[in-house]
């Protein structure tokens, strides 16, 4: 079957449920409003603005059958990549047009019929995550860097990590011990960021070909698009605490990211399906 699922799919449940077709949906809406927005030249040249100007009417239904047909075939492109993996010709700043115009439209969109902006953020990042998977390329450990939040830590650490994770006594009461090892295990860059601005600081110091990044829904949409062109593999923590205290980076989910990047390991997904071939 030529239609079938994306090989770098990834299991909903990393995400809180976040699913493709919430993404997918709302693309198609926002591309289908932009359409009726495009009607306005189709409409001009039957209505008095065009002002006896006989070039007009050909020249505002050129422009506006031109755009709807290239939003069309924008947003179908879309959808099939993001449904199957493949990417057509020309698709190679697939990317690019989600985050710079369809994201912040469905934004608005969501916000305006009433759906969870958590939720639509949960499945930008799963679509993203699979987006940069499908056009990954092996890179060297000291090329990835691995992001997170300074809330990892234990909040009644007396040791502070702002200056550098090294100084982490490693005593087991909070993840950033394992996470340490992790970095060693793999010989990866490492950094904890207090916030966004921070997180950017970093991103020009260490100058990575891609990161994974661990934090809530809000931070991760943002860093993704803040980070852009830069590959940013999101994977959400864990909240038992609430917002901003003692969560948990799933480190299952990292090391997978981390072995993918570095060509040590396939998505689940495609492996399974290689197995069966």
């Amino acid at each position: 079957m030529f239609l079938r699922k994306s090989p770098y799919s990834l299991p909903p449940e990393q995400y809180g449920g976040g699913r493709k077709r919430i993404f997918i949906g709302l693309m198609l809406a926002s591309c289908a409003l932009l359409c009726l927005g495009l009607c306005f030249f189709l409409i001009l040249p039957w209505s008095d603005l065009r002002g006896g100007l006989r070039w007009l009417p050909p020249l505002s239904m050129a422009m506006g059958g031109l755009g709807i047909a290239v939003l069309a075939w924008l947003c179908l492109s879309l959808v099939f990549h993001i449904y199957t993996g493949i990417l057509l010709p020309g698709m190679g700043g697939v990317r690019h047009v989600i985050i710079r115009l369809f994201f912040p439209l469905m934004e608005l969109l969501a916000k305006a019929v009433g759906i969870d902006r958590d939720k639509v953020r949960r499945s930008f990042i799963k679509v993203n995550n699979e987006l940069v998977l499908a056009a990954r390329r092996p890179v060297a450990p000291r090329d990835v860097l691995l992001l997170l939040p300074h809330c990892v830590q234990n909040s009644g650490c007396p040791r502070r990590l702002r200056h550098g994770a090294d100084s982490c006594a490693r005593c087991g009461k909070c993840q950033v011990g394992e996470l340490l090892n992790l970095r060693d295990r793999y010989g990866i860059q490492f950094a904890i960021a207090t916030g966004g601005t921070i997180a950017h600081r970093i991103v020009i110091q260490t100058r990575p070909r891609c990161i994974l990044a661990v934090a809530c829904e809000r931070d991760l949409t943002s860093g993704i698009q803040d980070s852009y062109p830069l590959p940013v593999f999101g994977v959400l923590n864990q909240r038992p605490c609430g917002p901003c205290l003692d969560t948990i980076a799933p480190l299952p989910a990292l090391e997978e990211g981390i072995r993918l990047f570095l060509g040590l390991a396939e998505p689940a997904a495609k492996a399974e399906r290689g197995g069966r071939a």
